[in-house]
């Protein structure tokens, strides 16, 4: 039988995310080398790498939520190297969702069928090319585009990078509001979101209006983590399993 947890996948996928750190690790020495040439204060830059070691705390919560979420049904190995790598738990389980749903398969549970895998590794990973595609051979005839509409009026660029914004978002709603026709069921993953919205606005509350701006590198991870603890109990109350 095939097993998402196989060593093979786990060499595999370590391999990649071992060179990936390399570079993380050969980028950083040239930084540094390059601040010392330059006579940069020493006390600031350590202050520096201190602040960004700590923040980089808060997206690996995140990470780490995504990694368990997709570990239920595609195990460790795969989901470990997307998001360590190039992936986002807003990409990668609506396209392995899609996949699977394409092939009916459920993914309540692990998968165990091949082709189905590597289907939903192949969708993953195609479909996400596009955007490294994009940046690596348009992205400064974008930027100048945007830095154009925002020289011209600045209120109009702000207002087309939050409709791009909503945009995005609402392309995920349709998958949220895809099950309200289960009846009360169906109507959990909705209530789930606005709970998840609501603890979002109450911490850009306290950042805007009582000037705690430390919380604006954890709000994400305290919505997702207090959301997904709350659909616990809102579950069962709705009559879900």
């Amino acid at each position: 039988m095939f097993d998402v947890n196989d060593k093979v996948l786990f060499v595999l996928a370590g391999l990649v995310i071992l060179f990936v750190l390399g570079q993380s690790v050969l980028f950083f020495l040239i930084a540094y080398r390059r601040a010392k040439e330059l006579n940069m204060d020493m006390k600031k830059l350590r202050s520096v790498l201190i602040g960004t070691g700590i923040f980089t705390i808060a997206p690996a919560i995140s990470i780490l939520i995504g990694l368990i979420s997709l570990s239920k049904f595609l195990g460790l190995p795969l989901p470990w190297l997307r998001l360590s790598v190039v992936g986002a738990l807003t990409y990668e389980l609506p396209a392995a969702t899609t996949a699977a749903s394409a092939m009916g398969v459920s993914l309540n549970e692990t998968i165990t069928d091949p082709v189905v895998y590597s289907t939903i590794a192949w969708v993953m990973t195609l479909g996400i090319m596009a955007g490294i595609f994009i940046i690596t051979f348009w992205l400064k005839k974008i930027e100048s585009g945007l830095i154009k509409i925002k020289g011209t009026d600045q209120k109009w660029g702000d207002i087309f990078m939050d409709s791009l914004f909503l945009g995005m978002i609402s392309a995920f709603l349709g998958m949220i509001f895809s099950d309200v026709h289960l009846g009360m069921v169906g109507f959990i993953p909705v209530v789930v979101m606005l709970v998840s919205s609501l603890i979002m606005l109450v911490c850009g509350y306290f950042i805007k209006f009582k000037n705690q701006a430390w919380l604006e590198n954890y709000a994400l991870p305290i919505s997702m983590i207090s959301s997904m603890l709350l659909s616990i109990p809102i579950t069962h109350l709705m009559g879900g399993v």
